[in-house]
């Protein structure tokens, strides 16, 4: 069993955020989904654009450290949805009791010195506007120098956050599949 912080992306905690979770649990793992948005739900990428840059990102990551801090001592699997996955990255590199990350369509920047030897799941569409192949090419290569065991799936013709079915982007078949796989990590944590 593993101790989950869940992050939802920038159009808040939706409810395939909750089913997300909820998956998790089924398979026995505790997880905790903080609301970094004040319960604001959005359905358009330029909504979620304008909450995400109202709050700022700095004040978004001091509430995930805040929702992990409770949890850090325990050995926390940090996993996320876009920008939550931005977050969850930043967060489980600086934690030295990490159990795992897990990436759901979005990754983040990391510094040159960065170090960790987590286990790193990612899975992104292929291609992915918001995840550009330079890009995710360049983060493999970094999260590998800085120690982290990383795989990456990558679901051609999939729209960017794939597992949402309540949005366009859902592809019922990639979602499938990328859950089977995370599932599976999940549980090797």
């Amino acid at each position: 069993m593993a101790l989950i912080l869940l992050l939802h992306s920038m159009y808040g905690l939706r409810p395939a955020v909750h089913a997300a979770a909820d998956r998790m649990r089924a398979a026995g793992h505790d997880v905790h989904v903080p609301d970094l948005y004040d319960g604001r739900v959005v359905d358009d990428a330029e909504a979620g654009i304008e909450i995400k840059d109202e709050i700022g990102r700095d004040e978004l990551l001091r509430r995930a450290v805040a929702a992990a801090a409770p949890h850090t001592d325990q050995g926390l699997v940090y996993a996320g949805f876009s920008l939550g996955g931005a977050l969850a990255q930043t967060l489980a590199l600086a934690d030295g009791k990490a159990r795992g990350l897990l990436l759901m369509h979005g990754t983040s920047d990391l510094a040159e010195d960065a170090s960790t030897e987590i286990p790193v799941q990612l899975h992104v569409a292929d291609p992915d506007t918001w995840e550009p192949d330079d890009w995710l090419n360049a983060w493999y290569l970094r999260m590998r120098r800085a120690g982290a065991d990383v795989e990456v799936f990558r679901y051609r013709g999939a729209g960017h956050l794939f597992t949402d079915p309540d949005l366009p982007d859902h592809d019922a078949e990639s979602a499938e599949r990328a859950w089977s796989i995370a599932m599976d990590f999940l549980a090797d944590l």
